[in-house]
């Protein structure tokens, strides 16, 4: 092992850097040179890297959110889409010059720092040659195997403290309060972050709500004197019988999730108001639970995250993603995370075959909400 590079793919989160350090750290301390390709699998088959050093370029990052290596958010480079100036778009599959890029330049293994669309594309690379080790990110905490990913804890502290401030406004002017909050098909944010902020209901992709059981509980609030409730909004959730509300669809080509979510707050408020005579206000927090410093929680994560990537290379632990389980380091097969989604190339994630990690009915947290009282919408 003597030569490896890291990469960022997917929407940023506060971590990201933190892994970095970790892995340029661990292998600087065993003689490996460490190298950073820029804007994640665009930048692999751009062949464009940097190389990287905690003296220098990777020093002081460990606080820092964002990416110094930037990240992609749009290239599946098994399903390329190639623009042609009077001619319609092409899809073309520009693995093969990634693979060789990496081989040219003599990287003995690639880190990728991801969700469930990265980690789709790490798993088909090893599977054609390719010595790749995944680290499990996103804000939504959805990653399959692990049980938990790095920047999820400092979404759910963002999403805390804005419901912090949304309870004095909602006491002051006896309003609901609602908060939208990221999670496109998992609901880990917008449950924890209800149960640490003092939230009355959360409402989340995994069970689909009945808005006139979420009126009744806040009207029994009212009865009691409580003439406010904070209600924690999931983007991807979604009424019973009804579908995900999509803003708009993006054209970033196939095997990426073009769609874009939003509005569920918006509605929900504006329902929530007609059903219970209580005025209600909608604020959505959309990109703050992404950026910004990363909490003590995530560093440390994300530290040995990295740390434990580095050490799998060295131990020629290839094809795997890096998981915490049971409070341990460990790591799985990306085989096991990619779960049913067994086509190579065919899409980079969030499918129905994806093996996406989703709050189950008997989760400690859903057990917790209900005995606090929180309203789920069922």
């Amino acid at each position: 092992m003597k030569k490896v590079a890291i990469l960022a793919n997917g929407g940023d989160v506060s971590g990201f850097n933190a892994v970095i350090r970790g892995i340029v750290k661990t292998a600087e301390n065993h003689g490996v040179e460490c190298y950073g390709i820029i804007e994640g699998y665009t930048g692999l088959l751009e062949n464009n890297y940097i190389r990287l050093d905690s003296y220098s370029n990777a020093s002081g990052i460990l606080y820092k959110g964002g990416s110094i290596i930037g990240s992609s958010t749009n290239a599946n480079v098994f399903n390329y889409k190639s623009r042609r100036k009077g001619q319609e778009d092409e899809y073309v599959d520009l693995s093969d010059v990634c693979i060789e890029n990496a081989k040219k330049d003599g990287f003995d293994c690639i880190f990728t720092l991801g969700g469930d669309g990265t980690q789709k594309s790490a798993r088909d690379f090893y599977k054609k040659g390719l010595n790749v080790i995944g680290v499990p990110k996103t804000i939504d905490n959805d990653v399959a195997c692990t049980d938990i990913t790095f920047g999820y804890n400092t979404a759910v502290s963002v999403a805390t403290e804005a419901l912090d401030r949304l309870h004095s406004t909602g006491e002051t002017h006896h309003r609901i309060m609602v908060l939208e909050v990221m999670g496109r098909y998992a609901g880990w944010i917008a449950l924890e972050s209800a149960i640490a902020g003092g939230g009355d209901v959360a409402l989340i992709p995994e069970i689909p709500f009945d808005l006139n059981k979420v009126a009744k509980k806040i009207k029994e609030r009212i009865e009691k004197g409580k003439r406010f409730s904070l209600v924690v909004v999931a983007e991807g959730a979604a009424p019973k019988g009804g579908k995900l509300l999509v803003k708009n669809v993006r054209d970033n080509g196939k095997g990426v999730d073009n769609t874009k979510l939003g509005g569920i707050g918006e509605k929900v408020a504006a329902e929530l108001q007609e059903l219970t005579g209580l005025e209600a206000r909608n604020t959505t927090l959309g990109y703050m639970q992404r950026g910004g410093t990363p909490t003590a929680y995530d560093r440390v994560l994300s530290t040995k995250y990295g740390a434990k990537a580095m050490e799998l290379a060295l131990e020629g632990k290839f094809g795997v993603l890096t998981v915490l389980k049971n409070g341990k380091l460990d790591s799985v097969p990306l085989e096991d995370v990619v779960g049913e989604n067994k086509e190579i190339g065919a899409v980079s994630g969030n499918t129905k075959e994806s093996n996406l990690r989703r709050v189950t009915m008997d989760d400690d947290l859903v057990k917790t909400a209900r005995n606090i009282g929180i309203s789920l919408g069922d």
